[in-house]
Formats: C-alpha cells, structure tokens, sequence
C-alpha cells in the first residue's frame, strides 16, 4: 500500500455505526456516526454502511487513494463468508450475509472481522499492545455485549470459524447464584453481568423489588437512564449503585481468571463504555482474579490486566487498520516479547 493510501473503516455497534477515513501519518480524517437501525433489519444497516463508506470516499479520493474498506461487525460472524450466526444482540439477524449485502452494495470487496478482533489490533498496534511492547493480548469490550479479540503473535486469532474470543459467553455464575439469562440462550454468561445493558437490566430489577430509593429517582428524572448514569450515582455514595458494579467487577474477575488460566498471556485490556467505571468495579475484578486465578498468582505482576488507551475509537480504528494489517508482516519476535 502506498504511503498517499487511505482507509475506510466501519465500527458497528448495537447502538451507534461509526464510519472513519485513516491513513497511518495523520490518523482519522473524517467520521459520520449513526445510530444503528436495529428496528429496520439488517438490510437497512448495510445500506447505511454503504452510503457512509462512498460519501467518505468520495471526499477524500481527490488528495489520497483508497487502500481498502475494514469492516468491524458485532458476533458470532461465520468467518470469511461473512454470515450472522444468531447475534444475541443483533435479534433477527441470523443468517443474513454482512459481507454479500456491502460487497453487493459497494461494488468492491471489503475486509471483514469480529468488531472486538479489531479493537484488540488497534490496542496492539496503537494502545497498550505499543506502549508495553507486547506482541500477544486478549481485550474485551464492554458495550452493549460483551466482545472478545485475541492477538497472538501480531495476528487475531480466529479460530476455526471466525467465532474465537466470543468471552462474553463464558458461564460464571450458576441460577443459585443469581445467573441472569442472556441473549445467546445460555445462563450466568458473562455479557449479561459485565455489560452497560446488564447495568441498566439490574437496576430496573432492583427498582421493581422495592427498596432502591437512588434508582428509583433516577428512572424518575431520567427514564432512559443508562450504566453511565448508574455510575455516576454510586460515585455519589448510593449503596445499591455501588453494589451493581460491585456484580460487574466480580463477574469480570472470574471471566478473566478463566481466560487466564487458558491462555496464559502478558495483557488483557478492558475496553469499550462501561470500562469509563473502572473505579467502581476494579476492586472486585482484581479480589476475584486473585483469588480464582493459579496463574495469575504465579506469573506475578507478569500478567498485566489494563483499561484500553484508545478509549471508544479503538473498534474505530482497528476497523481502519484491518487493510493495512492484511499485507503487512507480523512484527518480529526480538522486537515483542509473549
């Protein structure tokens, strides 16, 4: 790719689209964000992406020349075909084929991956993959679900199918315990106790026991009141707020020790909106990791667990870098460390 290239990339969340151009010296030029048309079916979302990508090329092609389109999109996605296999956040979606709908649409091909995988590239090329000088990391991204992107060696790591990482699918918490059910039809999952809908869906809960006089007002003032609203109450002192992320850090500190255990890698990086309440639930998340995690206990301060440097560009951008990354080298191994 020449060095005049840009790229387009397409971040696609179960609330907002987001469309960037990028080129590697002076990073994003232009952004369109939407808000996501779940209602209208995913034909509509990928007419959408569409028309953002050529309005974004037809901007920027008179001063760069367009290196290709990165597409980061919300799982399980069949990968390369680029097929829905039943989204727990995307409800009747499955089937329908992402990749066709945009190449048809574009009339070019694009570059597709799990929308967590790219955020992870970007944490590793950009963030804290950079800045620490590691070569291998697992993210997760704490939005509206729970996502996963795994790095190992300078490359994402898709499993067989494309389906690796799906980490919000982890069972944590057994029916006894209080195991909510999720999306993918499964119980005690990690998405539904570590996500910003899982914040908002407990607090609703408690206000419907009786007793959360803080929540309740809260619904009062602002019936659409998200996880960041609820943070900010248990920021406030509100006991059953603070017991809300108290949920969300001991939820992420079994998830991690699990992934820990498995994989075994120097970095896991937490991303996406509800990680801005890394105050809240951290706490918990490292008793739990301790606690739980043989290897994390071994390695010692080895295994780094970090919030995301890229803050909420970070899908954004590695959906950018998806072109670049295709035809580039994994970096050496003397230069990164495992």
């Amino acid at each position: 790719m020449n060095s005049n290239a840009f790229t387009i990339g397409v971040d696609l969340g179960g609330t907002n689209l987001r469309v960037g151009a990028y080129t590697q010296a002076l990073g994003l030029l232009e952004t369109i964000q939407l808000r996501t048309r779940l209602a209208d079916g995913p034909q509509a979302m990928a007419s959408d992406m569409c028309k953002c990508i050529q309005r974004l090329a037809g901007q920027c092609q008179g001063k760069f020349s367009l290196g290709g389109i990165g597409v980061g999109s919300p799982g399980p996605l069949e990968l390369p075909a680029g097929i829905f296999r039943q989204p727990p956040n995307l409800p009747g979606w499955d089937g329908f084929e992402l990749r066709a709908a945009i190449e048809g649409g574009l009339g070019m091909p694009i570059i597709l991956q799990n929308d967590a995988n790219a955020a992870a590239l970007a944490e590793y090329l950009l963030g804290s993959g950079k800045t620490m000088g590691i070569n291998s990391l697992c993210m997760l991204t704490l939005g509206t679900g729970v996502g996963g992107g795994i790095i190992l060696h300078g490359k994402i790591w898709d499993g067989m199918t494309g389906m690796a990482g799906e980490v919000g699918h982890l069972n944590i918490w057994a029916e006894a315990e209080g195991g909510m059910a999720c999306g993918c039809g499964s119980l005690g999952c990690l998405e539904p106790h570590a996500s910003a809908t899982g914040v908002r869906r407990r607090a609703v809960e408690l206000i419907s026991l009786g007793g959360a006089a803080g929540l309740a007002s809260l619904r009062a003032a602002k019936p659409a009141f998200d996880a960041r609203d609820v943070a900010e109450l248990a920021r406030g002192g509100d006991a059953d707020a603070e017991a809300i992320y108290e949920k969300v850090g001991r939820s992420l500190g079994i998830g991690l020790a699990s992934l820990v255990n498995t994989l075994n890698l120097p970095l896991y990086v937490l991303g996406g909106g509800l990680a801005g309440a890394w105050d809240l639930f951290s706490p918990a998340l490292f008793e739990e990791l301790e606690r739980r995690s043989y290897v994390y206990r071994l390695t010692g301060g080895k295994t780094q667990v970090v919030t995301a440097q890229l803050g909420p560009d970070a899908g954004l951008l590695g959906a950018c870098l998806l072109p670049f990354a295709a035809e580039a080298k994994a970096p050496a191994e003397s230069s990164r460390r495992d």
